[in-house]
């Protein structure tokens, strides 16, 4: 394979190979989907299936499309309700159903043959573009195109499919639409609230002559309700969590009003349009899998199982600290009712934080004992506090940091290192009593915290001091030579190489850099799909790979991290499987989860911009151009409760940066690429 034979230049670009590579790598890729403006475009050519997640407040709809060998669309709508609530009600009891169904349509009172897929564009909406074909012979229709535009409601329970019905042909055609009107009620003692209501409907049953160029636009909806609400016997519920009536082109109206909203904030311009686009989409699979629960705004991972229920790693190690920086009035919210959700749970004999809580905060699960949550909770709460910009969040917060961070010294072992059950891949690979993953996210959670306590008027020192000592600690324990690299052992009697070696660079970690960085990038661990859990096993996870991607930026290796992050980033925006990062295979054959696409975006932002808050008004900032850059700039940045515009220019040897709000330069600067720049606002 091309790629594996690559690998070799790329460990010698770590110790100084001078060679074009971020070219060939990414040229070892075959694109299927093309960029298009605000978009990707696939034009059918041959046989193909795919599958794409997006969500509202109210519903998530994973939509199975493609061709049958045939050349016939293929299409399949998942759809999962958060909120309407299974039993038993656990983790997985949101109610889902998949909707084959679409109108039935004559054309010149003859059947339609098989509708043929055409093209494919994903900008936020589906629109899938088909050709539609009726009679034989001399009666023959053709010119027909039937143009699917799918999108979930921002607000209500439906997915919205707009139809459009073009005559391109030369000859008028009849066409008769039979409505789509099919419903079922779910048993009532299966369901929390009772019995639920599926229904499948258009909003036109007739005929129409289409002369040449003439169109005919109806709509379709996919939703569900309590049987209670729609017969008008439902109690009221709060305001929070009630459903916004929408008609379906409201629907669609106010999706398109979302997706600009995004696009109007934290803005990345570079040269390369790959990564722009791929930064975009990870804005908003990370921002809309927000649900209105009956516990609050809940961000879910989504891949029709997790849903209405939060994460301490999920949410809030590796989302909840992206929020901030997009400013998405939804995704503060949530990240502020998924840490006063942990915050129920401490306790005076600091038991365990559980590791998720469910069905819309009435439940919890923690069956992989402590996965080392309190560490993931302590720096992504401290990370999300500095960010955010404000000081009455970061005092509510203060509380639930303190008791983290206090869980985590009653753990330490006689070694000084935080010992734990799992870590967040639960059992799936072994990680000892005490594991890396935990004392990393320790220090993390150790060193932001230190900076809160500052920006708050309190002494941070005592927190550095600890980190330093867990550091060293940390060093000790796991520092190690693994499979002829000098490197970590992911815990006690660990003999393979792990991906989340990479941890210690994000932190900062830089004992074991260069051994690090080469076992990284080693046929041990990189592979075509990003970083293997663990050498001599084919399984990935998309959240180690983002976490070593940003690890390499860190160690200021921009171009090596470059090549790779290109290469990934066309992969899952253009290839195969688009357009958005995913969770793991084979487990659940790389879902679609959002909490991934945060850890995206924060590759860019934290990574190649090198943004860490230092204070509530205070950040790092070492924005390392790769060197076939001029320039490039992350703009309208809302972190700090503020509006921002990052931008790094090519000056000779030196890199001009420039921070600005508005017309208004905070900082401009030349910077030699070393020590990072402090910014104050």
């Amino acid at each position: 394979m091309l790629l594996f034979g690559l690998l070799p230049c790329f460990v010698a670009i770590l110790s100084g190979c001078v060679q074009d590579s971020s070219a060939s790598l990414a040229a070892s890729l075959k694109d299927r989907w093309q960029l298009q403006d605000s978009g990707i475009h696939w034009q059918v050519e041959d046989v193909h299936r795919d599958q794409l997640e997006f969500s509202g407040e109210q519903v998530s709809a994973i939509i199975d499309y493609g061709t049958r060998a045939d050349g016939s669309l293929l299409l399949s709508r998942k759809l999962v309700w958060p909120m309407l609530r299974t039993i038993p009600n656990d983790t997985h009891a949101s109610l889902s159903h998949s909707f084959d169904l679409s109108p039935t349509l004559l054309i010149n009172d003859a059947p339609v043959g098989p509708e043929r897929l055409e093209s494919v564009s994903f900008d936020g909406i589906l629109t899938l573009e088909s050709e539609l074909q009726a009679g034989q012979g001399q009666l023959q229709v053709s010119g027909l195109k039937l143009i699917r535009t799918l999108a979930p409601a921002t607000t209500a329970p439906l997915l919205v499919e707009r139809h459009e019905l073009r005559n391109e042909g030369k000859q008028a055609v009849r066409v008769k639409v039979n409505a789509l009107n099919e419903q079922f009620d779910t048993p009532a003692d299966a369901g929390v609230y009772g019995s639920y209501r599926i229904l499948a409907h258009s909003d036109f049953d007739g005929e129409r002559l289409l002369g040449p160029g003439d169109s005919l636009s109806y709509f379709l909806s996919f939703e569900a309700h309590t049987v209670a609400e729609v017969d008008g016997t439902a109690e009221a519920e709060s305001t929070d969590t009630l459903e916004t009536n929408q008609s379906p082109a409201e629907a669609l109206a106010a999706r398109r009003q979302y997706l600009a909203s995004l696009n109007d904030k934290l803005v990345l311009e570079t040269p390369d349009p790959v990564l722009d686009r791929m930064f975009a989409f990870a804005k908003l699979r990370a921002a809309e899998s927000i649900f209105r629960t009956r516990g609050g705004l809940m961000h879910g991972p989504g891949g029709g199982r997790y849903y209405a229920a939060i994460w301490a790693n999920d949410q809030a190690e590796y989302v909840n600290p992206l929020f901030p920086f997009l400013g998405d009035a939804n995704g503060n919210s949530s990240a502020m009712n998924s840490f006063r959700h942990f915050a129920r749970f401490m306790n005076p004999e600091y038991r365990p934080i559980p590791s998720s809580i469910i069905a819309e905060g009435q439940d919890i699960w923690n069956g992989a004992g402590d996965r080392g949550d309190c560490a993931m909770i302590a720096y992504g709460a401290s990370r999300y506090a500095l960010a955010s910009g404000d000081e009455a969040e970061a005092r509510q917060l203060l509380p639930l940091i303190q008791w983290c961070l206090e869980y985590n010294r009653r753990q330490l072992t006689p070694e000084g290192i935080v010992a734990s059950d799992s870590d967040e891949l639960e059992g799936r690979f072994p990680s000892g009593d005490a594991n890396l993953s935990t004392n990393v996210l320790a220090y993390g959670g150790l060193m932001a915290a230190g900076h809160l306590y500052d920006s708050l008027g309190l002494n941070g020192d005592a927190l550095r001091a600890e980190a330093a000592r867990l550091r060293s600690a940390i060093d000790k324990a796991f520092a190690a030579k693994v499979e002829g690299y000098d490197t970590y052992r992911y815990y006690a009697g660990n003999d393979k190489l792990r991906a989340w070696i990479a941890l210690p660079l994000v932190m900062g970690l830089d004992e074991r850099q260069q051994g690090t960085l080469d076992a990284l990038l080693s046929p041990k661990l990189w592979n075509e799909n990003g970083i293997y859990t663990e050498s001599g096993d084919d399984t990935f996870w998309d959240r180690a790979t983002l976490y070593a991607f940003r690890g390499i930026f860190a160690a200021a290796r921009t171009d090596t991290a470059m090549d790779y992050f290109r290469y990934y980033s066309r992969k899952r925006l253009l290839g195969e499987h688009v357009p958005y990062a995913v969770e793991a295979w084979p487990e659940g054959d790389q879902r679609q989860l959002s909490a991934e696409s945060g850890l995206y975006a924060r590759v860019i932002t934290e990574g190649l911009f090198g943004i860490e808050p230092m204070g509530l008004k205070q950040f790092a900032l070492a924005p390392r151009l790769p060197k076939d850059w001029p320039s490039m700039c992350l703009k309208h940045v809302q972190a700090f409760n503020d509006n921002l515009d990052i931008c790094a220019e090519r000056q000779g040897i030196k890199t001009k940066v420039k921070v600005s709000r508005g017309d208004a330069v905070l900082l401009q600067q030349d910077w030699d690429g070393g020590a990072p720049l402090l910014v104050s606002l």
